[in-house]
């Protein structure tokens, strides 16, 4: 197993308080060379650029906070709270079973990892087209 798919099949840390996520955020370096991974689409063969990091960074966080209308976030899991280098992010609209007790539970809908992926990763059956439309404002040439 290498390196990325041993650290997403690692432990995880939820971040459970809205609170926490804005103190995740701040934790993360645009320019550490973070690979933006989402549901249904190719792998990047390359890191973003930290332009790119710090604008998805600032979309998902206002689209987790508009679309889950919880009192808790719960829906965004890291391999380590102070020093990211994998972190999931699960999408409001596809969160199947929450307690995980499903034969088939949802994956992730993004991810960022400071490690490269290894092949096609964050399979979807069925991406809604407009989770695609907006992963393309980000990634236009996707």
């Amino acid at each position: 197993m290498g390196e990325y798919r041993s650290l997403a099949a690692g432990r995880l840390w939820s971040v459970l308080e809205w609170d926490r996520l804005g103190d995740l955020w701040q934790r993360i370096d645009p320019a550490a060379g973070w690979y933006l991974l989402a549901a249904g689409e190719a792998p990047p063969r390359q890191p973003a650029d930290a332009q790119t990091v710090g604008e998805f960074v600032s979309r998902i966080d206002a689209l987790l906070r508009s679309e889950h209308r919880e009192s808790y976030c719960g829906i965004v899991y890291a391999d380590d709270l102070a020093a990211p280098r994998l972190i999931k992010i699960y999408d409001p609209n596809n969160l199947g079973s929450s307690c995980g007790s499903s034969k088939n539970p949802p994956g992730p809908g993004w991810i960022m990892s400071r490690v490269a992926p290894e092949g096609d990763e964050l399979p979807a059956a069925a991406v809604p087209a407009g989770r695609k439309r907006w992963w393309r404002v980000l990634f236009p040439d996707s």
